[in-house]
């Protein structure tokens, strides 16, 4: 399963688009942009096993450096201090790892 079967390409190329200058990635704003905030429960359930590129149950810090390119492929790296802030953001349990009841919290707040 891709991004692009729950997400439209266009929402998806807008939302990559908006934060295209390092240091411009919001979470929040890029969920709202890209629609994954107007989705299901299953529908980000599906988003976060996508994104969990190891399978683990975590989305961890080497994956969410990658997380625009799990998107668009050429889309940039995020960078140190937006992969922290989004872990922190993300990370209501402080195990440095975000699950799939975290990322959910977090694109639907």
């Amino acid at each position: 399963m891709s991004l692009s079967s729950i997400l439209s390409a266009d929402a998806i190329d807008k939302a990559i688009k908006d934060c295209q200058a390092p240091d411009s990635f919001c979470p929040k704003k890029f969920f709202q942009i890209c629609g994954l905030t107007q989705k299901s429960p299953q529908d980000i359930k599906k988003v976060f096993g996508i994104l969990d590129n190891d399978a683990s149950g975590y989305i961890e810090d080497e994956e969410l450096k990658f997380f625009l390119q799990r998107f668009t492929p050429s889309a940039r790296v995020l960078t140190d201090k937006e992969t922290k802030a989004f872990l922190v953001a993300a990370d209501g349990d402080s195990d440095g790892r975000i699950g799939a009841a975290e990322f959910q919290t977090l694109v639907l707040s």
